[in-house]
């Protein structure tokens, strides 16, 4: 492990800065591996919550000039959050939210493979939108079930993973709703093509990789714009189901209390995409893999596990950080090294007066597998202010 003074991002390498005072030493290898391809400018900034990722460092922010390496980018394209603050308390919900649960479980497809039977008139206004936008004018144009003949029927599902949606308290006791998620199927597959894509570019400019998944793309190439343009249509896959999913969970919530749920303030941030952003002087593509937009006043929404405490935040504008923050607490221990370290007995403990549904095969997600957010969080207090903290009282996830 290793340690950094709080007052200052460490410097790991020449083009590598650290937030992380808890930074494995294969995390911190990959990450000055990532840090050293020629077009990384100025530097890679670790954050708090990194951790072992494909290609790049889960937690880190890739600023490039020139060229993209899509595996660095992710394969969960647009995956992030999405907050709502009620006009609820506390003293709204009832003693047994069990059926809460089970309605939210309801209205929202959970589990990789799990889609929507039919789409509901929010999806189909979304749908078109996404379609009018991958049939833009111009040679990039796409028809999106090249990847996913059934990607209208994933709008408004949740996924498996870490993936969630829970409804929390703050500390004035008022209830948010709150989820993760990102372009599901067809984001995956989109990523998947790309990054193929990127190898064989390398291959056949005979491009020497230390690492086949830091495999990129040159700007100005037919092969680099039809990458942008079908990764921003992923991005924005991702925030239209987060939003539809959004307006389901709201609906959910209302049926059960007998009560319209409405919005008092909306919050919604990627913490894993690409964008063209002005830092140290340059224009560059920024790729926040497992980081969030944290420029000066910008809301962002850091969760902790499924079992701690999540934030809403406000950016503070660092620049060696990239303007960035952490976008969760970031995994201590592998699926499979917590499914062979903790059972079902441990995940119920851990759950103890949160609403969920208590299955095996949520063990991999369970709190100890991941790093205390609130070491995180001191990690980044240069980086964000906590507005709000949140507390779950239900929690849903997929299988």
């Amino acid at each position: 492990m290793a340690d950094r003074a709080r007052d200052a991002p460490e410097r790991l390498d020449e083009k590598l800065v650290s937030f992380a005072s808890i930074l494995e030493e294969k995390t911190r290898e990959q990450a000055i591996t990532t840090s050293r391809m020629p077009f990384i400018f100025p530097h890679l900034a670790l954050m708090p919550d990194a951790h072992l990722g494909m290609g790049a460092t889960v937690g880190s922010v890739i600023p490039t000039l020139g060229a993209i390496m899509p595996a660095a980018v992710g394969v969960d394209i647009g995956c992030g959050m999405e907050a709502v603050l009620t006009q609820l308390t506390a003293a709204d919900l009832p003693g047994d939210l069990a059926p809460m649960r089970v309605a939210i479980e309801a209205a929202v497809p959970l589990s990789p493979g799990r889609y929507n039977r039919r789409l509901t008139a929010s999806a189909k206004a979304r749908v078109q939108r996404l379609e009018q936008r991958a049939a833009q004018d111009g040679a990039t144009a796409f028809d999106p079930a090249r990847y996913a003949k059934n990607w209208r029927k994933q709008l408004g599902s949740l996924g498996g993973g870490n993936h969630f949606i829970e409804v929390t308290l703050d500390e004035q006791h008022r209830v948010w709703l709150f989820l993760h998620s990102g372009s599901r199927g067809v984001g995956n597959k989109i990523a998947q093509h790309h990054i193929k894509v990127a190898r064989e570019y390398c291959q056949r400019h005979r491009i020497d990789l230390p690492n086949r998944d830091l495999a990129y793309l040159v700007e100005g190439t037919e092969e680099f714009t039809r990458y942008i343009d079908e990764l921003r249509w992923a991005q924005a896959f991702a925030r239209e189901n987060r939003a539809e999913m959004m307006d389901r969970v709201a609906e959910a919530v209302g049926d059960v209390l007998g009560e319209r749920v409405q919005r008092v303030q909306e919050v919604s941030c990627h913490h894993n995409y690409t964008e063209r952003e002005r830092h140290f002087g340059k224009q560059v593509w920024l790729s926040r893999k497992g980081a969030i937009d944290a420029s000066v006043g910008t809301w962002g929404l850091i969760p902790g596990s499924m079992g701690d405490a999540s934030y809403v935040v406000r950016g503070k504008g660092d620049p060696m950080s990239l303007t960035s923050a952490p976008h969760g607490a970031g995994r201590m221990h592998s699926r499979t090294a917590a499914k062979r370290n903790f059972t079902l007995e441990d995940l119920r403990e851990r759950m103890t007066g949160i609403e969920f549904r208590a299955s095996a095969a949520f063990i991999d997600e369970i709190p100890d597998a991941y790093k205390a957010i609130d070491v995180v969080m001191a990690d980044a207090a240069d980086l964000v202010e906590t507005v709000h903290t949140l507390r779950q009282v239900v929690n849903v996830k997929g299988e």
